[in-house]
């Protein structure tokens, strides 16, 4: 597998390498070992599934404050998405940047987000499954998130929305949230 380096300083774009051949393909999406040499996480505890089935449907932009705050392994497991990283670590290089890349299923990749970004993401298909690993268990006391339309961030949405939370639409503003300090 290639780990590739993102803008978002601690973020990685992780794609296996396909082996095709007439029974289909395979590929190896995890490997301890390999997270480990790059030092990344190897120790997940919760996985969890997204499904949304209406195209232009946005989820996001989620967090978990600290002490909570957690490392998530997003693969697109069926559908395609316009997937964005948002750094809210007030020491990282990379605060208050946004990133923004495209997941799709049949490429296989996995985004690492590293502790401190809020993540979010847009259906891009009418059917799309998101697999979730997370460093941290669910902590709905300390779940919270940026505005997915914050004018400072400028994240360019691919699509005129067609399904958002009442929670997501109501999340504050990066200048108005307090910094996480890891």
């Amino acid at each position: 597998m290639n780990i590739e380096p993102l803008l978002i300083e601690g973020a990685y774009k992780i794609s296996p390498k396909k082996i095709n051949d007439d029974r289909g393909s395979f590929a190896r999406l995890y490997c301890s070992k390999t997270f480990k040499a790059k030092g990344l996480n190897t120790n997940w505890l919760q996985t969890n599934v997204s499904i949304s089935t209406k195209k232009a449907t946005i989820r996001g932009m989620h967090y978990q404050k600290p002490p909570y705050c957690e490392i998530k392994l997003v693969r697109c497991v069926q559908g395609k998405i316009y997937d964005v990283i948002i750094d809210l670590r007030k020491k990282s290089k990379t605060f208050g940047k946004s990133l923004d890349l495209i997941l799709d299923s049949d490429a296989l990749d996995t985004i690492y987000i590293p502790k401190g970004c809020a993540h979010g993401f847009q259906t891009l298909t009418n059917y799309v499954e998101l697999h979730y690993a997370h460093s941290q268990e669910y902590q709905p006391e300390y779940e919270t998130g940026i505005y997915f339309n914050d004018p400072d961030l400028k994240i360019n949405w691919p699509l005129a929305t067609s399904a958002l939370s009442k929670r997501d639409r109501t999340h504050p503003l990066l200048k108005t949230i307090e910094p996480i300090n890891l």
